[in-house]
């Protein structure tokens, strides 16, 4: 089928745009390399382009604890999936004992317990981290260092050939899927040479092109070492983890404190409160939550023992008005935090953008619902043309996401029904494959959007707001 393009019917940005790079650092901070080496594999994969036989992409993370070697690989399943937590994760500390590595493929017949052992890599568990918006199965080894050596040779097979038999001698396909491997290797060595770069006497000062290198050298040396070049030569690449700098450790702090904010309105909606933290207050959270030694790993600690847990404490005893502003501060002796409550004008309920979600796959309109419900959406979900006229009969959407093919209509004429019957609706039509030319025009003519197939839960979100509703609904309230 021919391709079409015009401006006003664009689908929604794709990783090939900048967008999943731009997505993964407003969560990965401090670590441009890693992002540089991940991102053309997951492209690849998007595109249709990636090696067959092969995982879309084998990486091996080193560097010091606290760095965000782990949070790479969740910041990526938050992005791809929508759920950071969609990962298969292996914690190799468990299989240090070669006899222990059955537990990831199973006993074979014969042996005692075969029946009662189910194995941990299986196709079904690949098939369970991945999603209506994408196939990609996202699987983390931590601390490959500590894995019995016949976990490295069965690795060699899946690394290779994208292929693991297990004990019952089932093939599991690993062709799907970026395997990620983090190792704290070289991490010592790593932190006595950027040492000098963290305020220690130098009489040598490197730029940080100059530390990244040695940095990756020491890394490159401590992983040849340790693994058997037929291993390292299965593995894309290499990245070491620098420690974070000062600057990192701020912009971290920041993110979980913005992350609480938006937890505080999202859960308290017409009961919730603004968070005002000085600079004095920032740098005590950030002096107990990070170090040279263990990187930002206490911080996430420290914020909830320090700030939501107190916070908490006021709001259910009644100190914390609606609409109030909260400022936190370094105590007169500098050893707590205290919290002053400024009261304001409690603002009015809103309701939250309702957004009709129709589409027969029930995969993919359970995945939206919970992405959207994630986000604050009111959600309505249909199944059928039918099904949702009548939702939207009963409570008119803001926004309608609809599948361009359905049981019973088509999403195109749906959208112009709905364009007519509740005027400055928003809408978004998705579709696997090209739309035809009179369909597209028909899109041009209500402000239709397009989406194409298969679309990550950004890409989703980012269509949804770029129609400009919440502007609407913001100022129909101001009026």
């Amino acid at each position: 089928m021919a391709s079409h393009f015009d401006p006003d019917v664009e689908s929604a940005p794709s990783p090939q745009t900048g967008d999943l790079n731009a997505l993964l650092s407003s969560r990965i901070v401090g670590q441009p390399t890693a992002l540089e080496a991940i991102i053309p594999s997951i492209q690849l994969h998007v595109s249709g382009l990636a090696p067959e036989g092969r995982p879309v992409g084998v990486f091996l993370l080193l560097g010091p604890t606290g760095t965000g070697k782990t949070r790479t690989v969740e910041a990526l399943a938050d992005v791809i999936h929508g759920d950071a937590h969609r990962l298969l994760r292996i914690d190799c500390g468990e299989f240090q004992g070669d006899h222990e590595v059955a537990k990831l493929i199973g006993a074979p017949p014969g042996y005692i317990g075969h029946r009662e052992s189910k194995p941990r890599l299986t196709q079904g568990s690949l098939a369970e981290v991945t999603s209506p918006s994408s196939d990609l199965a996202l699987v983390l080894l931590d601390e490959i260092e500590k894995a019995a050596p016949s976990l490295i040779q069965l690795l060699l097979g899946i690394l290779d050939r994208a292929k693991l038999r297990l004990g019952d001698g089932t093939e599991v396909d690993f062709s799907n899927t970026i395997i990620f491997l983090t190792s704290n290797l070289g991490a010592r060595e790593m932190l006595e040479e950027i040492r000098p770069s963290m305020g220690f006497d130098t009489s040598q000062p490197r730029s940080p092109m100059e530390l990244r290198e040695r940095l990756e050298r020491i890394g490159r040396q401590a992983v040849r070492k340790f693994f058997p070049p037929e291993f390292l030569n299965r593995v894309d690449a290499v990245v070491a983890y620098r420690p974070l700098d000062a600057a990192s450790v701020v912009a971290i702090c920041d993110l979980h404190v913005a992350e609480l904010q938006r937890h505080v309105h999202s859960r308290l909606g017409d009961r919730s409160f603004d968070i005002e933290i000085t600079p004095a207050a920032r740098c005590y959270i950030i002096d107990k939550g990070a170090s040279l030694e263990y990187g930002a790993r206490e911080l996430k600690r420290v914020v909830h023992r320090n700030l939501t847990q107190p916070l908490a404490a006021l709001l259910a005893n009644g100190a914390i008005p609606p609409g109030a502003r909260v400022v936190v501060e370094l105590g007169e002796h500098g050893d707590r935090l205290t919290f002053g409550v400024e009261e304001g004008v409690s603002p009015p309920p809103v309701r939250p953008t309702t957004v009709l979600a129709v589409d027969d796959n029930d995969d993919l309109r359970r995945w939206m619902e919970r992405v959207l419900s994630g986000e604050g959406y009111q959600v309505l979900a249909a199944g059928s043309v039918e099904e949702a006229v009548r939702m939207a009969g009963r409570d008119p959407p803001d926004v309608a996401v609809l599948d361009s093919m359905l049981p019973d209509g088509d999403g195109v004429t749906l959208g112009a029904d709905l364009a007519h019957d509740f005027p400055g609706i928003g809408i978004v039509v998705v579709s696997g494959m090209d739309l035809e030319e009179e369909d597209l025009v028909m899109c041009r003519k209500h402000g239709m959007r397009v989406l194409r197939k298969p679309f990550l839960a950004r890409e989703l979100l980012t269509a949804i707001r770029s129609i400009g509703i919440m502007v609407a609904r913001a100022a129909g309230a101001g009026g």
